[in-house]
């Protein structure tokens, strides 16, 4: 069976480019998802669970590197990543940096079709990635404007407008058009959409581990096998127990 691939491109052009590439070069592998910004290509990820994803480095929303650090679980220190990265990038430094310590490949723009099918090769080869995924996200980060991640949430709770530190936060979950924040003194409902939110949260202390939660890392007392398709997450200080979806079981492997 073919590999499951996501592609994220902002442009258009290169967007409908890359599909037919894909499709010449790699005939065996399927293409499960198109994203033209970064939110709906981590929803797509969520719901398809690709093996590999072409990811624009600069794209609204999300970048490239924000979504392969969510995608490969950020900071974990885990050996491989869930899925292959490749980032497609029109600029030399964020190519270089990548290919240069180890990510799993890269493709500059305009895309050369000899260039992908080279990409492709080392992908069905099994070409090993870098061991160390999140110090490539660093390095790359570093050599361009890192994001600012929230540190405060304002919350309406009764006539009040609650100043809710992000550290205190046990855990965010969806809620039909609102997101509900449970944090040590309570919980509030905000109007932020909880995958509008995830961009603004730094993926080393905040892991979404299903589609409608996401978790302070330092809140986590535990992760228990109730069965053979069922993890949740112990927290401290609270009697809540939030459920780990098949997508983000990675996380808490040793």
């Amino acid at each position: 069976m073919g590999a499951r691939v996501l592609v994220a491109e902002d442009e258009a052009p290169m967007r409908e480019r890359l599909v037919q590439q894909l499709g010449e070069v790699w005939p065996s592998a399927t293409i499960v998802a198109v994203a033209d910004n970064g939110l709906d290509a981590w929803d797509a990820y969520l719901e398809h669970e690709p093996d590999v994803a072409f990811l624009d480095i600069r794209m609204p929303g999300m970048s490239g590197l924000d979504l392969a650090a969510r995608m490969s679980g950020f900071g974990v220190g885990q050996a491989t990543a869930p899925v292959r990265i490749v980032f497609v990038t029109a600029y030399d430094q964020y190519a270089i940096e990548a290919f240069d310590r180890g990510a799993v490949d890269y493709l500059l723009k305009p895309i050369e079709r000899g260039r992908l099918a080279r990409t492709v090769a080392r992908l069905e080869q099994g070409t090993p990635a870098t061991d160390d995924l999140a110090g490539v996200l660093r390095a790359l980060r570093a050599s361009g404007k890192g994001p600012a991640y929230t540190k405060r949430i304002k919350a309406s709770v009764g006539r009040r407008i609650h100043f809710i530190d992000v550290d205190d936060v046990l855990y965010f979950q969806a809620d039909t058009k609102y997101t509900r924040v449970v944090y040590s003194g309570g919980e509030a409902l905000i109007r932020t959409a909880l995958r509008e939110l995830l961009v603004r949260l730094d993926p080393e202390s905040f892991w979404q581990i299903h589609r409608n939660a996401v978790v302070n890392v330092r809140a986590i007392a535990a992760a228990e096998r109730v069965d053979s398709d069922r993890t949740e997450v112990i927290l401290k200080g609270s009697n809540d127990r939030l459920t780990v979806s098949r997508a983000f079981l990675h996380l808490f492997k040793e």
